[in-house]
């Protein structure tokens, strides 16, 4: 089994903490360890880190070896930018031919995820194994505990195995009323933005339903044959169709499978999701020690200064060097309509 982590994202949403210099997947916001020494961390035991590679944008490389000085140099994958996850994950499977079997199976995964229960996801992935072998497309499904409206759907259909199902459809982020109607019926899992295929499967898939985006990967593998892996590529790259894998191949795809799954899954696409996850105290405030809270109740606080709180609720503050972030945890996602402005306005130094 090979590993492939998308690892070029900005992390806006983590504004003050997550910068252009070093994003989200750098951070150590889910433990002692950045996102993604945690996310190859989980993989141990079920592949080796010569058969790990890193996708990412050129100007997080140095990140890369920094955070993974026990990687291959020549595992990590370079974007001339981010881009999104078709042309991310088609880049990687023409960097990867020659160097995987047409035959071996590959887990794509974010750098920027948190699961809890790592021994569920190695089985989860062991699972995964025999669908993917047989031609199968397989993503897999979070079981939902609470109607998201942050999430797209997949609704499960036929039973394949255990634990394995058809994919019956895809469904982009509902509203309220429509998310609770998914959870009862009791069919539809939260898209993880994880998947497993075999290298030929997904190389096939590629060149049946995105055609153009196929064609310019011909144009760059034919600029690394002339002037080697290093070329620059970015004329051919900035053309790439700006899709989601999910839309580009798995929404058209025929031979689809979903595994549901429930070890403690999340993006943390958000404070507040941040916030859910990490320790709290008997009012649920996650803020450093010998701090003061006085009728404060389920605020979320990073500062190396003394902090009280009296009488506030549901806050996520925020505090670097140079700024400091101030919402409630409803309107946490809308921190990167702050990262909008400052580069609308040319703030360079506070991006």
């Amino acid at each position: 089994m090979k590993a492939l982590i998308m690892a070029g994202g900005s992390g806006t949403r983590f504004w003050p903490l997550s910068r252009i210099a070093k994003p989200k997947q750098f951070l150590k916001i889910a433990g002692e360890k950045s996102m993604l020494q945690l996310t190859v961390e989980r993989l141990k035991g079920a592949v080796r880190i010569e058969d790990i590679y890193i996708v990412t944008a050129r100007a997080q490389v140095e990140l890369v070896r920094e955070h993974l000085p026990q990687l291959p140099l020549e595992n990590i994958i370079i974007e001339p930018f981010g881009m999104n996850t078709a042309p991310c994950i088609g880049l990687s499977l023409a960097y990867l031919e020659g160097r995987i079997a047409p035959y071996e199976s590959i887990i794509v995964l974010p750098a920027d995820h948190v699961i809890k229960a790592v021994p569920a996801f190695l089985d989860s992935l062991k699972t995964a194994e025999k669908p993917a072998q047989s031609g199968y497309l397989v993503t897999f499904g979070i079981v939902p505990d609470y109607p998201a409206t942050g999430y797209g759907y997949i609704e499960a259909g036929a039973k394949q195995g255990e634990g394995i199902f058809e994919v019956r459809r895809f469904k982009e982020k509902p509203d309220l009323k429509t998310a609770e109607s998914f959870l009862q019926q009791g069919n539809f899992y939260w898209n993880s933005g994880m998947f497993f295929w075999k290298f030929e499967t997904i190389r096939t898939a590629f060149a049946q339903y995105l055609l153009e985006l196929n064609r310019l990967l011909e144009d760059i593998k034919l600029v690394w044959k002339q002037q080697g892996m290093q070329a620059d590529i970015t004329d051919i790259y900035q053309k790439m169709p700006r899709l989601p894998i999910d839309i580009g191949i798995m929404e058209k795809a025929d031979k689809r499978a979903v595994i549901p799954v429930d070890y403690g899954w999340s993006d943390v696409g958000s404070w507040k999701a941040l916030a859910d996850i990490s320790p709290a105290d008997a009012n649920s405030n996650c803020l450093p020690k010998k701090n003061f809270a006085l009728d404060a109740k389920g605020n979320y606080i990073i500062s190396d200064k003394f902090v009280s709180l009296i009488g506030v609720e549901n806050l996520v503050v925020v505090e670097t060097e140079d700024a400091i972030l101030v919402t409630s945890k409803e309107r946490s996602e809308d921190v990167k309509k702050v990262v909008d402005s400052l580069a609308a306005t040319k703030q360079d130094n506070l991006l």
